[in-house]
């Protein structure tokens, strides 16, 4: 999506650019809070620091099929992102992408909001921050040869599924996204080996029963990568038997890396905000202990707390509707559901 910034010299922006509600995030559960915004009818921001909207779906795993979507047997990441962006940027809110917030300011004057980015300050009435996990950098290995044959052959990330067509591949881990991996690359390489240091797997029920029952994956557990070896391209891996020592040597085309990812919300803790760990906690109401401040999604924290889309978008649903009647005490925080609206 084109990229709407526009920079501002600007100390104190005039009302009109006030604006009723600013998201802070523009991956799916801040893109389905923009569209409720607009359906009630709020003067809405989004904010999102990558040069485009879809958050992770875009970012980091853009050709991932997703699977716990409602009304999505299965959807490409990528394609999902694009029909949430759509959705989200239906009511035209104003969107400014490659903008980090820095700086999230009271203004007891007006009670008002600041937030200042990397490329411009904004004013509002509530903000909702839509942070996900925050910033995500994978796990690094460093296994000899890893970071030499790293864009050569071992990769953290996959982002074009047909690069792998035809070819030998070793996949590392035992959490979701290694299953994932294996499940949606099985059709199109040559083979497929996955190896995991134990025998109990991180993962949805159904994928490891996929894996050990019905895939055509080599599964080894006890494994443990040893090295990978290549003249100037990824040539072979030696995989190692965490209890017996013994090796072995695998010719492969491809290693992919799923060990996990470590998440930082980086200057969100200097906002001002109650947290527990990377999670900000709200109430009931999606309310930050900050006054017209709310958070949903993966970021926000609360007794029973699901961390996934689905339940992401019903957060912040309640986030906006509370926001909505915060600024307009006359307003209900329930309107009605949508199929009573003229849309």
């Amino acid at each position: 999506m084109e990229d709407s910034n526009t920079e501002t010299d600007e100390t104190s922006p005039p009302a009109s650019e006030v604006f009723d509600i600013t998201i802070v995030g523009g991956g799916p559960v801040g893109l389905f809070g923009a569209f409720y915004a607009g359906m009630r009818q709020m003067k809405t921001k989004i904010l999102e620091s990558l040069p485009e909207l879809g958050g992770q779906l875009a970012a980091l795993y853009p050709e991932k099929y997703i699977f716990d979507m409602p009304g999505f047997p299965r959807v490409l990441a990528q394609d999902l992102a694009v029909e949430m962006a759509k959705q989200g940027t239906r009511f035209a809110p104003k969107v400014c992408c490659s903008e980090k917030v820095l700086q999230l300011q009271r203004q007891p004057e007006d009670e008002t909001w600041r937030l200042i980015t990397n490329r411009a300050e904004h004013v509002t009435r509530t903000v909702v921050l839509t942070l996900g996990g925050g910033a995500f950098a994978p796990k690094r290995l460093d296994t000899p040869g890893v970071t030499e044959l790293e864009g050569r052959g071992v990769y953290y990330f996959v982002r074009d599924i047909a690069q792998f067509a035809g070819k030998r591949l070793l996949i590392v881990g035992g959490g979701d996204s290694a299953l994932d991996w294996a499940m949606h690359l099985e059709p199109v390489a040559k083979s497929i080996s996955l190896i995991h240091r134990r025998d109990v797997f991180r993962a949805h029920e159904e994928s490891v029963d996929w894996l050990l029952n019905r895939s055509r994956v080599d599964v080894r557990l006890w494994h443990e990568l040893r090295r990978v070896e290549g003249n100037g391209h990824l040539e072979r891996a030696v995989v190692m038997h965490n209890q017996t020592r013994e090796e072995a040597v695998l010719e492969v085309d491809g290693v992919l890396l799923h060990i996990g990812f470590s998440m930082d919300i980086g200057p969100a803790r200097d906002w001002g905000v109650e947290m527990e760990g990377s999670s900000i906690l709200v109430n009931h109401m999606m309310e930050t202990n900050l006054p017209g401040v709310y958070a949903a999604g993966d970021v926000a924290q609360f007794e029973g707390k699901i961390k996934l889309i689905a339940t992401g978008v019903g957060e912040v649903c309640t986030a906006v509707n509370y926001a909505k009647h915060r600024i307009d005490p006359h307003s209900k925080v329930f309107p009605g559901h949508s199929t009573n609206m003229d849309l």
